[in-house]
């Protein structure tokens, strides 16, 4: 017996599947709590060493679930390429922050399938995924402790420029630095960030977080700097906030795709979530 993985299709409107996966000891025989993992921008759940967290997780007392947002670009039957770039282009954060709405409720109301503490919600935010857990979690109650691993700390981070060239062709391209592939981003997201001002402020919900709230942010993150993560703590609740730097390492602690191995930093943090975990969540 060890660590087992589900694959679930999490059901969402009436069409829309979210792929799902739940990792669990399969010796545990008390309700675990259960860890939700956000993946971030050109991401999805089986990046690099995101799995092998996903198992360490699960090798020390949680249950843990991954997803694919909806519109990440990948599919169920090619898991690692974007090979669906149509819809990557329609992805919102708002989409995003629905798509976590219902990966939450549907682990809560199956809770006694899955042997989960439903009274013990945490979840876990890469990069713009850490932006996404922290709305999430200043708006529901059921998460009792939040960690960001390199998060941003705001979403409208276009210039004025691309800005304009983004109203006039309908689309902004970005390329993806391991693939070379080059994939567009619609009006629509822009438009999603106009129109929502209000709740897609990252910064006005962390002052709101009364949870549990660890930053971990590597100090050479050339993706995302480490002023992020500062910006972050300073409009936190330091009562039961916490920053990490994770010293001379950057955007994904040094792990790459395809998983080639872990890395001291990787495993630093990786340590370091467990244990402020496990007393968050006690």
């Amino acid at each position: 017996m060890g660590i087992r993985k589900i694959q679930t299709d999490i059901p969402i409107g009436l069409t829309g599947l979210i792929d799902t996966d739940y990792f669990y000891n399969e010796s545990t025989v008390e309700k675990l709590p259960l860890i939700i993992f956000c993946h971030g921008f050109k991401g999805f759940k089986d990046w690099g060493g995101f799995p092998y967290m996903m198992e360490y997780f699960a090798s020390n007392g949680f249950a843990a679930a991954s997803f694919n947002f909806t519109m990440n670009g990948v599919s169920k039957e090619n898991p690692m390429e974007f090979g669906k770039p149509e819809l990557f282009a329609k992805n919102t954060f708002t989409r995003e922050l629905n798509d976590l709405e219902h990966v939450i409720n549907y682990f809560y109301e199956n809770s006694e399938k899955y042997s989960i503490d439903k009274n013990r919600f945490a979840l876990v935010g890469h990069s713009r995924g850490g932006g996404i857990a922290v709305i999430k979690t200043s708006e529901d109650s059921r998460i009792k402790a939040l960690i960001t691993l390199a998060s941003v700390s705001k979403f409208d981070r276009y210039t004025d420029e691309q800005k304009k060239r983004w109203k006039e062709t309908g689309y902004l391209e970005v390329e993806n630095a391991r693939t070379k592939q080059v994939m567009k981003q619609n009006y629509s997201l822009l438009e999603d960030i106009e129109q929502n001002k209000a709740r897609l402020n990252i910064i006005n919900a962390v002052s709101a977080i009364k949870t549990p709230f660890l930053i971990i942010h590597g100090t050479e993150d050339l993706a995302v700097k480490y002023s992020s993560a500062e910006e972050l703590y300073a409009n936190s609740n330091k009562t039961n906030s916490e920053l990490y730097p994770a010293e001379n390492t950057g955007h994904t602690f040094g792990t790459v795709h395809p998983f080639k191995g872990t890395t001291k930093a990787f495993e630093n943090v990786l340590q370091k979530t467990v244990s402020f975990l496990k007393s968050a969540l006690k």
